[in-house]
């Protein structure tokens, strides 16, 4: 009997190490959340003083890949800051037409999605960006 509990200890032991281990990235999430909300306001701030026109789906299609780039803690930031920011601007009285709203969703999911930002990197804009 002594031997059957603890083969059955160790059968356990050996499970739950097989999968804790498969989760043990669990920990840095958190981590690439963050990075990658602060390359979220890095492109919005590169937007806001670039100040260039038609460049505002490359500056989201960038700041999504960027932010993906760190994980799927950061993609899952760049998901919730994307759809909140176009949520916040159908609110107002912007002017801005839903078409616009879904060009630029489209953009976040090609940049979320690992798609080249510079598809929307408009004529002139300077390298700096």
């Amino acid at each position: 009997m002594f031997s059957s509990v603890i083969m059955k200890l160790l059968l356990a032991v050996l499970v739950l190490v097989l999968v804790v281990e498969t989760q043990a990235q669990w920990h840095q999430y958190p981590g690439q959340a963050i990075d990658g909300a602060k390359d979220m306001f890095c492109a919005y701030q590169d937007m806001r003083e670039a100040n260039w026109k038609n460049s505002d789906k490359y500056f989201h299609a960038r700041g999504n890949y960027d932010a993906a780039s760190r994980g799927p803690g950061g993609r899952w930031a760049a998901e919730v800051i994307s759809n909140a920011r176009e949520a916040l601007q159908g609110l107002g009285d912007s002017g801005r037409g839903k078409v616009d709203s879904e060009a630029e969703q489209e953009a976040n999911r090609w940049g979320r999605n690992g798609g080249d930002p510079n598809r929307y990197r408009p004529k002139g804009l300077p390298n700096k960006y």
